[in-house]
């Protein structure tokens, strides 16, 4: 599974990095809109795990080209805020699979990266 990681506090990623590679899964990571946005353009990604609140750029414009670019990738994004609290963001991104706090354990959230990067019934795979 390929897992693309669009957070702006590097600790942070890395965290989730190591705890998604000990899964057996190959994961990228982007600090901001531009570098996750040049990222997809030219890797197939199954799941993105993105910051609401990026450093750099906006998260619900990542989702947006991802919805367009590779429709099937999921996304699971994260905040430390109470913005969306009311699960509105799932109307406002299409792609959006999960919303979480920052602090969710990290084997939590490999587990629902595993969980919504399975296999769509509408990949056509087996």
């Amino acid at each position: 599974m390929k897992v693309l990681i669009v957070e702006s506090q590097n600790d942070l990623a890395t965290l989730w990095q190591r705890h998604l590679e000990r899964m057996g899964m190959t994961v990228a990571r982007a600090s901001g809109q531009v570098d996750a946005i040049n990222h997809l353009s030219t890797h197939q990604t199954d799941v993105i795990i993105m910051d609401l609140m990026l450093g750099d750029g906006s998260a619900l414009a990542v989702a947006d080209y991802a919805s367009y670019r590779l429709p099937d990738a999921r996304v699971i994004f994260v905040t430390n805020t109470s913005f969306f609290s009311d699960g509105s963001i799932f109307r406002h991104a299409t792609n959006a699979c999960a919303f979480v706090q920052s602090a969710t354990p990290p084997e939590d959230l490999a587990a629902m990266v595993e969980h919504y990067g399975g296999v769509s019934e509408h990949s056509g795979a087996a």
